[in-house]
């Protein structure tokens, strides 16, 4: 379990379209204190590269908003773009689905051709040479 994963599985519990918390809530949330760059508004933003804990709201389907550095809030707003990534990326909702479920065994070769009397059968003598 990383760091800010208690976060974001609070913030899935959440039933409402935001959540206001201070930072001093996010850190009684993670069970721990949230490093000093932290008090950077750039750490807040909602860039998937940008630290480990912006893709802990990002995951629970929350973008930050209304980062108030000087009294240490800021509001979690769900996103509702997240809400149905289908509708996002045109990709059906089960694409991806078989990821990491089919294994190739080493040595075998997926370009090398199932059956080549068959070529011969349907091209007979217009077949290419192989290639040694």
């Amino acid at each position: 379990m990383g760091k800010y994963e208690p976060l974001t599985e609070f913030l899935k519990q959440q039933t409402g379209s935001e959540v206001r918390m201070s930072f001093a809530q996010i850190e009684r949330v993670i069970g721990s204190k949230l490093p000093p760059v932290a008090r950077d508004r750039a750490w807040w933003s909602n860039s998937p590269s940008n630290n480990v804990m912006t893709q802990a709201w990002l995951d629970a389907g929350f973008r930050s908003e209304q980062v108030d550095m000087e009294s240490g809030e800021l509001v979690f707003r769900r996103d509702q773009a997240a809400a149905s990534p289908a509708a996002n990326t045109g990709r059906h909702p089960l694409f991806g689905c078989m990821k990491g479920t089919v294994h190739i065994p080493d040595g075998v070769d997926l370009t090398a051709p199932a059956d080549p009397e068959w070529g011969e059968l349907a091209y007979g003598d217009d077949l290419p040479e192989r290639l040694p």
